[in-house]
């Protein structure tokens, strides 16, 4: 099958609206925790989250333009706007027929939330008279961020969403490096994003018991693997790739970041919310991707865990670690810590970490963690507090979600053959 390698990054995060900014801040140890603006919080449980900061859809995308797009399609656009730029790639200068070759396959969990939220509450705050925006469905639709992309670029190439909760944008990745592998299109656009810091949101995760109520201390609150940890701190976002087919990338002389060397998708077929305690699901989502890659699990040199601060989740995670892993060391972090969790994007910033730390050999840290829970097995070793400088070439990034979806992509150095 086709070698797919990695051209090109866009974000848009807690940390930083651009590639360089966030990946500074990550290294920096930052939060991007703090209290909720987005909704007048004050009578909810939990009143903070890492939202993006000094982002105005205006400046990127035409005025009559923005009133049609939801806060999750206006992340998209930009992101996936940088991670093109940043390939080198310009599609108005490709001839239709070369377009038909690109795709754009976009993840999200809750899609137009925001719109939907709005709506009704016209809605029933009224008479009873639906007036509904015109633009209501296509705002609100999951799949609209992918459409949205491909019409601003006029790429002809397979066109999809993905939706698996959490592992959304992780999801995106693995199915357009499978696109590109089986020759069904040259390049592809993929990511996630998510734009869900709203009441129903936030209130509905936190009656799930999901969220950290630690209102006192927003930048502390997520803490990975601390005996202490109670909940997760809901972020928003959006990540993008450019991949290619390395043929492609190497005719066109591109830059390339890394490759994208395997991909696993599993279920644990276990709780609706919960993970299971042996931690089968992760294990196959790992396991599966190592044997895509032709990889052995001694080749790893770090994995990026989904570790989103809850208290059955990070211990459920590290023992599907185990299980591959065995008596073998292993280097981990959980930089959900700084993020916060972006839900169905995390999959696509968290992949951004993982090839960056490749670029620049360092393992980026868990932070706020200072009580490790004793369950944790004795081979995990996990990177607390400033960054680890070690030599990176092989990554797992791992992403799961409510409903049981498990999706793992590696990332290795390029090398040519």
């Amino acid at each position: 099958m086709k070698r797919v390698v990695v051209t090109g990054l866009g974000a848009i995060t807690p940390l930083g609206n651009s590639v360089e900014e966030f990946w500074a801040n990550i290294l920096a140890g930052k939060s991007g925790a703090g209290p909720i603006t987005k909704f007048d919080a004050e009578k909810f449980k939990t009143r903070f989250a890492c939202e993006v900061k000094g982002f105005k859809g205006e400046d990127f995308i035409d005025k009559k333009e923005l009133k049609k797009y939801d806060g999750f399609t206006q992340y998209a656009i930009v992101a996936s706007d940088q991670a093109i730029a940043d390939a080198g790639l310009d599609f108005a200068q490709m001839s239709e027929q070369q377009r038909y070759g690109v795709g754009v396959i976009w993840g999200s969990g809750n899609g137009g939330i925001i719109t939907f939220e709005q709506q009704l509450k016209e809605y029933h705050g009224g008479d009873g008279t639906p007036r509904y925006n015109p633009y209501f469905i296509p705002k609100m639709i999951v799949d609209i961020a992918a459409g949205v992309i491909s019409i601003r670029h006029k790429l002809h190439g397979p066109n999809y969403c993905t939706v698996s909760a959490c592992a959304s944008s992780n999801t995106a990745i693995i199915s357009a490096y499978d696109t590109i592998r089986l020759g069904r299109a040259q390049v592809m656009i993929a990511g996630g994003s998510e734009a869900a810091i709203t009441g129903s949101a936030v209130g509905g995760f936190s009656a799930a018991q999901a969220l950290s109520k630690n209102n006192e201390d927003p930048q502390g609150a997520s803490k990975p693997f601390d005996k202490d940890r109670d909940g997760f701190v809901m972020g928003e976002g959006a990540g993008a790739l450019v991949l290619e087919d390395l043929d492609h990338a190497l005719a066109r002389g591109a830059r390339i970041y890394a490759e994208l060397k395997g991909g696993g998708m599993a279920a644990d077929a276990y709780h609706l919310t919960g993970t299971p305690p042996d931690g089968l699901g992760a294990s196959l989502g790992i396991s599966t991707a190592l044997a895509d890659g032709g990889l052995h699990p001694d080749q790893v040199d770090y994995v990026n865990a989904h570790a989103t601060s809850t208290a059955l989740g990070d211990i459920g995670e590290l023992e599907g670690i185990r299980r591959v892993f065995g008596d073998q060391k292993v280097t981990v972090t959980a930089t959900k810590s700084m993020t916060g969790h972006l839900l169905g994007a995390a999959g696509a910033v968290e992949s951004i970490i993982s090839i960056l730390s490749i670029r620049d050999n360092v393992v980026p840290p868990t932070i706020n963690t200072k009580n490790l829970d004793e369950k944790i097995p004795d081979t995990i070793e996990i990177v607390l507090g400033t960054p680890l400088k070690k030599k990176v070439d092989v990554v797992v990034n791992n992403t799961f979600g409510f409903g049981g979806h498990t999706a793992t992509s590696i990332f290795s150095r390029y090398i040519s053959e």
